[in-house]
């Protein structure tokens, strides 16, 4: 599978609030949540979110475990995540909403650098820069080749 977006590249310690602030979740509406992503930390910053693959420092998903957050990701047509660690909760949330997350430095990064990922094959091309990581693992793809783990699980029956 492969996935290709513009970067945007963020700093470490990106907590779920900044993901998606908490007096936002008083709505079920993902479409509410996607105009609000990062608002704390750029209030434009969800205007370019859309085809974008997120290019984090450490700790991306810290904070509480609140499985909007990768939600408001996806809502907001954020087609993947890279960072060199991510916090465990939202990692599997992500998996188990289809949004790929993968554990990757990109040390050059700059906002706009086109990225290419094989997520079957581990690698990833930034800037003319190919890297490698572990690529998930098959049921992980498998979730996140089905859309997700509900649709994932639908299929199977």
């Amino acid at each position: 599978m492969m996935r290709e977006g513009k970067a945007v590249c963020l700093g470490s310690d990106i907590d779920t609030d900044l993901v998606i602030a908490g007096r936002y979740l008083r709505t079920k509406d993902r479409s509410v949540w996607a105009t609000h992503v990062f608002e704390d930390l750029d209030p434009a910053l969800s205007n370019r979110l859309k085809g974008s693959i997120i290019v984090a420092g450490r700790n991306f998903g810290c904070g509480s475990s609140r499985e909007q957050a990768p939600v408001a990701l996806k809502e907001a047509g954020v087609v993947a995540v890279i960072s060199p660690l991510f916090a465990r909760i939202f990692f599997r949330n992500a998996i188990n909403v289809g949004l790929p997350v993968i554990e990757a430095e990109i040390p050059a990064c700059r906002d706009g650098d086109h990225i290419v990922l094989n997520l079957d094959g581990g690698w990833l091309e930034a800037a003319g820069t190919r890297y490698t990581f572990t690529p998930l693992s098959p049921r992980m793809l498998a979730i996140i080749h089905a859309g997700g783990l509900v649709p994932y699980w639908r299929a199977k029956q």
